[in-house]
Formats: structure tokens, C-alpha cells, sequence
């Protein structure tokens, strides 16, 4: 993964940053995206990093790492994190109140999180790790950008930026994810819930 990012707190001009949302536009048919919702874990001058959140796959986490999907939210499957290195995993997980921060846990926004939300890595023991995990979810690959092409693919409209919230990454109904972050979305933003996949409908 690319390194930490600024003090600013954004990536760039745009105002995105790790703990945002990367919400698909109609206008974005690449089928590796459309109708996704993006959680960006990293982002800085160098490009962004994040996984796709409402693409559950048919693998079971038991399928393919034993004892952790004893910690998996439900449903307890993989989840289709992106296009990048999809023959890998990484889990973002969501810490219990007050729990210890275990050992492997990076934090993503912890100021937006309080230091709850981050990610483990699978390396460590899942003894070790039960007592302090609330939620979890794994991912099979991520989302990638180069230097500066989040930015123009943000300003030629293929998506909406709008601050996660900490059970984003856990929800059960993963596929209706897309119109849930619409609707509670202020003003404008919040009509393309309804909107249909072809404007040509509306």
C-alpha cells in the first residue's frame, strides 16, 4: 500500500481522502465500477487506494481463511474488492468500544473514526484479535489510481465524493448500498437514488 498522506487530510483539490466514499455515477459504465461504492483507504499525491464495497462474491471466507470468518459480519463471504490483485485479501474491520487496539490493526481516518475503523492484517492469530473486533469484512483485491487520475476521473463526473460512515463497509444488503448512501445524502445528490440506469427512462 502507498504511504501515509498529508496532515491535511485530503488528497487533493478535490476533497477526498481516506474514510470517504467514492459513489459510481450513472455516467460510469466500466463494469468493474458501475453502480459501485468505493471506500477509499489511502490517497495521497502519489494516487488513491480503496475497495469496493457492494460486490459480494459467492466464496465463503471459511473457503479460503479457516478461523476468520468466525469474525466475519453477515453474510460471511468474500467481498469483490476491486480489479487490482484480486488473488490476495485484506480485511477492514471495526473495532469494539473501548476494545484494545490489537496488534496488525492500521487505523483509516482516525480522526473522522475515533481509531476504530482500519484495517488487520490476516497474518496475525484470530485469538489475538476476537476480543477487540466488532465487525469485519474481506476483501479479495482493490481499486487503484495513479497520481492525479482520481481527480480528473472525479471532475469529468464518474463519481460522488461523501464521507463514509463506519458500517458502510459491514452492511449485510451490500448490493442496495449504492441507493442507501444517496438517499442520506443532502439536497440534489440524494434524487439519483431513484434515478434509473438509463436517464432515458426518467
Amino acid at each position: 500500500m502507498m504511504g501515509p498522506m498529508s496532515a491535511s487530510g485530503s488528497a487533493s483539490g478535490s476533497g477526498f481522502g481516506p474514510g470517504f466514499l467514492l459513489v459510481a455515477s450513472p455516467e460510469l459504465v466500466d463494469p468493474s465500477f458501475a453502480d459501485s461504492v468505493v471506500l477509499l483507504l489511502e490517497a495521497d499525491a502519489e494516487g488513491a487506494l480503496g475497495v469496493v464495497l457492494n460486490r459480494p462474491s459467492g466464496i465463503t471466507v471459511q473457503d479460503v481463511l479457516g478461523g476468520w470468518w468466525l469474525l466475519a459480519s453477515p453474510p460471511e463471504v468474500v467481498h469483490q474488492g476491486g480489479p487490482v490483485g484480486a488473488d490476495g485479501a485484506l480485511a477492514v474491520v471495526l473495532l469494539a468500544e473501548e476494545a484494545p487496539v490489537p496488534e496488525g490493526f492500521r487505523p483509516i481516518a482516525p480522526e473522522r473514526f475515533g481509531g476504530r475503523l482500519g484495517l488487520v492484517d490476516l497474518e496475525e492469530r484470530t485469538d489475538e484479535i476476537s476480543v477487540a473486533v466488532a465487525e469485519l469484512r474481506v476483501f479479495a483485491g482493490y481499486a487503484g489510481w495513479g497520481a492525479g487520475q482520481l481527480d480528473r476521473e472525479i471532475e469529468e463526473g464518474s463519481w460522488y465524493v461523501v464521507p463514509a460512515e463506519a458500517m458502510d463497509a459491514f452492511v449485510e444488503d451490500a448490493p442496495d448500498l449504492w441507493r442507501e448512501v444517496l438517499r442520506r445524502q443532502p439536497g440534489e445528490l440524494a434524487w439519483h437514488a431513484t434515478r434509473p440506469v438509463d436517464p432515458d427512462m426518467n
